[in-house]
Formats: C-alpha cells, structure tokens, sequence
C-alpha cells in the first residue's frame, strides 16, 4: 500500500496551459475574427479588448502596435489552417501546402492577408513587420523542404531553394492579388510540380 500510494504521489501532475498563453491566444482570435468579420478600420485595440475580455495593457503589453497585432493574429490563424504537411516526398509536401493555401486565399483568410499587407505598406511603411514575423518563419521551413527533396533527389530544379519557394508562392499571391488567374488547389499544385520538377 506505501508503495502504491509513494508512486501515485510522484506521478506529475498534469496542469492547463498557463494562463498567459490562454490570454494571448484569445486576443489573437478575437483580432482575426474582427478582421475577417469587420475589417481593419473596425479592429482597434479597445474593440479587441472587449470581444476578448483583457484589457487593453494586457494587449499593450505583449503588442506595442495593431499592425504586429493584426500580423501576429493572421500567423496565428495561418499556423492553424496551413500547417505544412508531414511525410511525403517534397513536392507533395509542398503541393500540399500551396494547394490548401490557394484554397485559403479565396476565402476570408485571402481577403485578411491583403488587408494586412496594405496596412502595412501602405498606412504605416512597416512591410518590414510582416516579412520578419510572418514570411520569414514560413519561408524558412519551406526552404528546408525543399532543400531536404534537391537531396534526395525527388525536386530535380536545381536553383536555390530560397529562388524556388518565392517563384511558387511569389507567382501565387501576384495571380491572386491582382486577378490575373483564377487560383485554385489544381493550378496550385500544377505549378509546384513545374517549378520543382519542370514536369
């Protein structure tokens, strides 16, 4: 009985999530939500603060501006909805990818990245925030992909990974923006086939 009472009390008790991760997590999908829901101009720091139930310190403190808010709330929405696939050869991982963000862009989630951009570049010339705290992280795991495919062969393109990745995603967000093609999950994964494979 001792020994079976020693044992229950050294098992590791098993907590929730610290309340500081719960807190950003809820002010970050609020401010996706209002973005998606109502726009930019209606997303402020107070209407954040109401649908999220935290003060507006609380999101100074961890945010010192709305455009790191508004990008670190589309990340957030985008690592929840476009995880890069696991297994597979490269190019299926990346088709994947491409194809489940084509999908992306026609939805709110198209309409939210644009909206972002714009606020960035063109209200505050701060496009810098976006590449450093969403693209970078992105492009860097993609990179790695297809790096890891030039080496076992399954991508046969042979320029720099880095040059890969931008002229899909590149070639996918210019067709979508400014409606030169229609974008889907089919031409998405055609061109990562193309440009990955020149199949």
């Amino acid at each position: 009985m001792k020994q079976d009472h020693e044992t229950a009390d050294a098992r590791p008790i098993r907590r929730g999530r610290p309340r500081s991760t719960q807190t950003q997590e809820a002010i970050l999908g609020c401010a996706y939500r209002l973005m998606a829901e109502e726009g930019l101009a209606a997303t402020t720091i107070d209407a954040v603060a109401r649908a999220s139930g935290v003060s507006k310190m609380t999101i100074y403190k961890w945010w010192p501006s709305r455009e790191v808010l508004f990008i670190d709330a589309f990340l957030h929405e985008a690592e929840s909805m476009l995880p890069f696939p696991e297994g597979d050869d490269a190019v299926i991982r990346i088709g994947r990818h491409a194809s489940a963000y084509a999908a992306a862009l026609n939805g709110a989630f198209g309409k939210v990245q644009l909206a972002v951009i714009a606020e960035c570049i063109a209200r505050t010339g701060s496009a810098h925030l976006f590449a450093d705290r969403y693209l970078a992280a992105r492009r860097e795991v993609a990179v790695k992909i297809i790096k890891a495919g030039q080496k076992d062969g399954s991508v046969t393109a042979g320029e720099p990974a880095g040059d890969l990745y931008d002229r899909i995603y590149g070639t996918l967000f210019y067709q979508d923006t400014f409606g030169f093609r229609a974008v889907t999950a089919d031409s998405a994964r055609k061109l990562v086939k193309a440009v990955l494979t020149g199949a």
